[in-house]
């Protein structure tokens, strides 16, 4: 079942996704904004646990990844590493490096190219290049137990030419990327999330700095910043409520009859356990949320709003995923909407538009969202799965393609429900390997 929770944590932004723009491996959906692609939901273990297990299945330790630069010389490609892991009983530590070497590529090819002959001249002249600070980025992270159930996490990053090491948010909107910096704290109490039934969220948020567009995968020219993340303080609450209903499942009685009638079929243990079961089910969840901002306010936002929002999925999967072929297909379809106000002023708009009207809604959150998801295993347990996001009534077809995500997903039998992902989004331009754990 598509991951229905980010109905409530998109509206208060709290939510990691993959984006290899950090070394952190992660950046925050933007509060309030359409629920982003199931396959952008970043991994609840750390970059730095991920890069100390992937790094035995890579050479010399090295992860490749792609992000675009604000600094195009540097271009896309880099090659990651974790340098340092000292640990103890009770405290961690982890230096990550990251190099890009397009730029040293180039400008060493452009050196000898101009070079008449091979000389010490020319030696110095490529030693400069490999130097250059603008090529390398620093990432420290320290983990402390403060007790049996809780820990204090600290990280800085240190990128190119950029002095000192600072601490940093980046906001994904939808494929632009908003760098937030100074303070960003959130104090809030949840319940646990349920399959079914009942959820509830509460919290003050405070913001203050200068956010600013830095993707370079934004070719629109658009440098308007979310009014959710201006600088402010702001209380929040939402509840929500999920319910399920399977339309077809097999029943255990006829799988022990099955295996009762045949004692030589070999039984093999699904490669992961949350895919384990074919059937066919709905989904729902619907809710409502206020927000108060107590600093900050401006034409933008108003002293207290309210509203409402929702989503349906249905999904199909035949196969158990245990044997080597053909025993997995899934596909998941949900529809989302994130602002019931935002869609109800889109209806009138398009009702005035149909009278004659020139006045047009160009707040897009009031549109619906269609995600699909399609999950095929290849071949044992790798999985190719498709991540889609289609806006609703824009396009030349009544839909528009906001965000897509191809990756190959290869399962960890001995973790459950483990896999390790290599994706990439084309319409971000970024594309990273990670490891995910319980990400359903």
């Amino acid at each position: 079942m598509a991951n229905l929770n980010s109905a409530i944590d998109s509206v208060f932004g709290d939510q990691n996704l993959s984006s290899p723009q950090t070394l952190e491996g992660t950046a925050r959906s933007v509060p309030g904004e359409p629920f982003p692609v199931d396959g952008a939901r970043a991994s609840r273990s750390h970059r730095i646990q991920q890069l100390s297990l992937l790094r035995e299945g890579f050479p010399l330790g090295i992860i490749p990844a792609f992000a675009p630069s604000s600094d195009k010389r540097l271009g896309s490609f880099s090659l990651n590493s974790l340098l340092l892991s000292p640990s103890s009983s009770n405290w961690w530590l982890g230096l990550v490096g990251q190099f890009k070497p397009k730029k040293l590529f180039t400008d060493i090819k452009a050196n000898i190219s101009k070079a008449e002959e091979w000389d010490l001249q020319l030696f110095k002249d490529t030693t400069k290049h490999i130097v250059d600070k603008s090529l390398y980025s620093l990432g420290l992270w320290t983990q402390i137990a403060l007790g049996s159930s809780s820990s204090l996490l600290l990280s800085a990053e240190r990128l190119g030419e950029k002095e000192g090491l600072r601490k940093k948010l980046m906001f994904v909107h939808p494929v632009r990327i908003y760098l937030f910096i100074l303070v960003n704290i959130f104090i809030g109490l949840s319940s646990l999330a349920p399959e079914t039934g009942l959820q509830y969220r509460f919290g003050v948020h405070k913001s203050k700095g200068d956010p600013h567009p830095v993707n370079a995968a934004d070719e629109s020219g658009c440098s308007e910043v979310p009014a959710s993340l201006m600088p402010g303080l702001c209380a929040k609450a939402a509840v929500s409520y999920k319910a399920k209903r399977d339309l077809w499942r097999p029943k255990e009685e006829e799988e022990n009859n099955t295996e009762d009638d045949d004692d030589d079929t070999p039984v093999f243990l699904p490669y992961d356990t949350r895919l384990k079961e074919p059937h066919a089910a709905v989904s729902g969840i619907v809710g409502s949320s206020l927000t108060a901002w107590i600093t900050g306010r401006g034409e933008k936002r108003s002293l207290i709003s309210a509203d409402a929002f929702g989503s349906a999925c249905y999904t199909f999967q035949k196969g158990r995923f245990s044997k080597l072929y053909g025993d997995l297909t899934r596909v998941d379809a949900r529809v989302d909407v994130s602002s019931a106000s935002a869609l109800a002023k889109r209806i009138f708009s398009a009702v005035r538009r149909s009278k004659g009207s020139n006045k047009t809604d160009d707040d897009t959150s009031g549109s619906p969202r269609l995600s699909l998801i399609f999950q095929q295993q290849v071949a044992g347990p790798i999985v190719f799965k498709v991540d889609s996001r289609f806006q609703v009534g824009e396009g030349k077809f009544g839909a528009q393609m906001e965000d897509l995500i191809y990756s190959l997903n290869y399962s960890l039998r001995l973790l459950e429900s483990g896999k390790v992902v290599a994706w990439y989004s084309p319409m971000r331009k970024e594309g990273m390997v990670e490891l995910r754990v319980f990400e359903f």
